[in-house]
């Protein structure tokens, strides 16, 4: 699991490369989770990520009551379709906002 992140103009983008599972959320939520006490307006490129487990979806709903509790905004970027069909039928798709690109998400969080 690779992770990167990179904060300009008030939005924090960090990207994901890699499987999210049972063994690599642990190191995304380690990682990621401090990064959103500094961020209210969060991008996550998932554009890299080609799998994700239940594990990798608590992650996110985690990353989502984290940016909530401060008013903040957080869109992901990148799904691919088994990950957007998955949190489409779980019902997780009612806590984010999504992009197709990083441009559209910066200029959704801009306006």
């Amino acid at each position: 699991m690779k992770i990167n992140s990179v904060a300009n103009n008030g939005i924090t983008i960090i990207t994901l490369a890699g499987d999210i599972d049972s063994r690599t959320a642990p190191v995304v939520q380690e990682q990621v989770v401090p990064m959103t006490t500094e961020a209210d307006k969060l991008i996550l490129d998932l554009t890299q990520v080609s799998y994700m487990s239940s594990a990798g979806l608590r992650v996110l709903l985690l990353l989502y009551r984290q940016v909530a509790s401060k008013k903040g905004q957080i869109i992901l970027v990148g799904l691919s379709p088994s990950i957007l069909d998955t949190m489409a039928v779980t019902g997780f798709l009612k806590f984010f906002s999504t992009a197709n690109s990083l441009q559209e998400a910066v200029a959704s969080l801009q306006s």
